[in-house]
C-alpha cells in the first residue's frame, strides 16, 4: 500500500521526474564569480576587519570575567585566583559558541561580518547552520595556526575568494550589500 494518497502514482510516475544527468548528479555551483563579480569584490579586505572586529566581541565577555575572577581572588584571600584555570577551555568554549550562534543565526553571519556586510554560504547557496559555524570557527583558528600568513594567499588564487578552511567545508563568504538574486539549489528536472 502506498504511503501517499494518491493510488501509488508517484512509483509508477518517478521514472519521469529523473533526467539523465551528465554530471553525477551533483547541482551546479550556486555563486558563479564569472557571472556575479560583484558577490566576491573586495572579500578577503572585509574578511581581515570582520575577523578584528570578531576578536573585540568575543574578548569583551572574557575580560569582564578576568576582571570579576581577580576582584573575587582578592575577596576570598587569593583563593578565587584558581578560577582563572578555567578562564582559558571557557574562551575556547565561548568562541566556538559565538561562531556557531551567529553563522547558524538569521543573518548566517558574525557580528564582525554583518559590519563588514559579509554572509556565509555554502556552495549550493543555503544558509549556514550552528554545527557549519562551529566547525568553520575550528577549521580556521587551526589553519590560522599552521599557516598564520599563507592562509590569505588561497584567497588571492581561487576565484570566490575562499580560504582554506571554506575550500574543505564547500562555503563560500559573499558580499550581503549587492543583494544579488540566489538561486535555491539546483533541481535535476
Amino acid at each position: 500500500m502506498s504511503d501517499n494518497n494518491d493510488g501509488g502514482r508517484w512509483r509508477n510516475d518517478a521514472w519521469r521526474n529523473d533526467t539523465w544527468r551528465n554530471d553525477g548528479g551533483v547541482p551546479p555551483h550556486a555563486f558563479d564569480p564569472m557571472m556575479q563579480p560583484d558577490l566576491f569584490r573586495g572579500v578577503l579586505t572585509r574578511r581581515v576587519f570582520a575577523f578584528l572586529n570578531d576578536l573585540v566581541v568575543i574578548s569583551v565577555p572574557l575580560i569582564v570575567a578576568a576582571i570579576f575572577i581577580f576582584l573575587l581572588g582578592l575577596v576570598t584571600f587569593f583563593l578565587g585566583w584558581w578560577l582563572f584555570g578555567l578562564l582559558s577551555p571557557l574562551s575556547i568554549i565561548w568562541a566556538i559558541l559565538y561562531y556557531g550562534w551567529s553563522i547558524g543565526g538569521p543573518h548566517s553571519a558574525t557580528i564582525g561580518m554583518r559590519m563588514m556586510d559579509l554572509e556565509l554560504r555554502t556552495w549550493y547557496g543555503a544558509r549556514g547552520y550552528f554545527v557549519l559555524g562551529a566547525i568553520h570557527a575550528v577549521l580556521f583558528w587551526a589553519t590560522i595556526s599552521f599557516l598564520t600568513p599563507l592562509v590569505l594567499l588561497v584567497g588571492l588564487f581561487s576565484g570566490r575568494r575562499q580560504l582554506l578552511h571554506d575550500i574543505i567545508l564547500g562555503t563560500v563568504i559573499i558580499n550581503s550589500s549587492v543583494r544579488a538574486p540566489v538561486a535555491p539549489a539546483a533541481r535535476a528536472y
